[in-house]
């Protein structure tokens, strides 16, 4: 990476490295009862979402000032916040993807950030708080896991392993890819969390990955990482994944292009 990318990284690491030491990790399996709300059906807020999300717009705001933010939070008190997504330069912020694993007090979860031009992602970060690992990625420039630059690796095993996300999966398409799709693989819990299943693809854990929703908070950061890293991530039709098409449905994630290529076309005969 340039000076330049370094330096840019490097500041936004600390920003969500002090957003994650503020307002995540010390309300670890302690919040209470009034610090948990439900913003929809199986869909918690916290306390410290609301924080981090604070803490994150404003240091993102001193690091790039002439950036637009659109933060998951933000964007659901305000919908018309979603237009931002198609600036010339935008923030886009998951302060804590994986919430309603951290309101049951357990993992995974994760800060997510990534930075868009005209609603193509063109870097992002992925911060495991527990752990302190940092996942970045820089378009044209490679992707880095703490710093070590990284290639996908896939598992190396037949069946190849996929995490399928049928969550919000029409329940006629559930039962399809149940009876078409699951048999190619094997199938594993998936973590309920982007900020985890984005790095699974990197490293060997997992070979493919199905998502039915895509908004840029829970896919800019991980897709631009698992491309960056020689996997592919794309709309089922091959097309790249853009932040600011995020109400289209569907995107598929792979270790490699062949195996990318291997699940598209069993999705498409469904």
């Amino acid at each position: 990476m340039s000076p330049a990318d370094l330096a840019l990284s490097a500041a936004v690491e600390a920003v969500m490295r002090d957003a994650a030491a503020r307002a995540i990790v010390p309300r670890y399996q302690t919040l209470a009862a009034h610090e948990i709300e439900e913003k929809a059906a199986d869909d918690a807020v916290t306390i410290a979402d609301t924080e981090a999300e604070t803490i994150l717009a404003e240091g993102l705001a001193r690091v790039l000032p002439k950036a637009t933010i659109v933060g998951e939070e933000a964007a659901h008190a305000d919908p018309a916040v979603l237009d931002r997504l198609k600036d010339a330069s935008c923030w886009i912020i998951d302060p804590l993807d994986g919430t309603n694993n951290f309101a049951r007090g357990k993992p995974p979860f994760g800060v997510m950030v990534a930075l868009s031009e005209y609603g193509e992602a063109v870097a992002g970060w992925i911060l495991d708080p527990l752990s302190g690992r940092m996942c970045h990625a820089v378009k044209g420039r490679g992707a880095y896991i703490d710093g070590a630059r990284i290639q996908a690796r896939t598992t190396g095993l037949i069946p190849p392993v996929a995490g399928i996300s049928l969550m919000f999966v029409d329940p006629a398409k559930r039962k399809a890819m149940m009876e078409h799709i699951a048999p190619h693989y094997t199938l594993v819990d998936i973590p309920r969390c982007a900020a985890e299943q984005y790095p699974r693809l990197v490293l060997g854990v997992n070979d493919v990955s199905v998502f039915e929703r895509t908004y840029a908070w829970d896919h800019a950061a991980g897709a631009l990482l698992v491309n960056e890293a020689g996997g592919k991530v794309a709309r089922p039709d091959g097309s790249p994944y853009r932040v600011d098409e995020h109400m289209l449905p569907g995107l598929i994630g792979a270790a490699s292009p062949a195996l990318w290529d291997e699940l598209a076309a069993r999705l498409d005969r469904i």
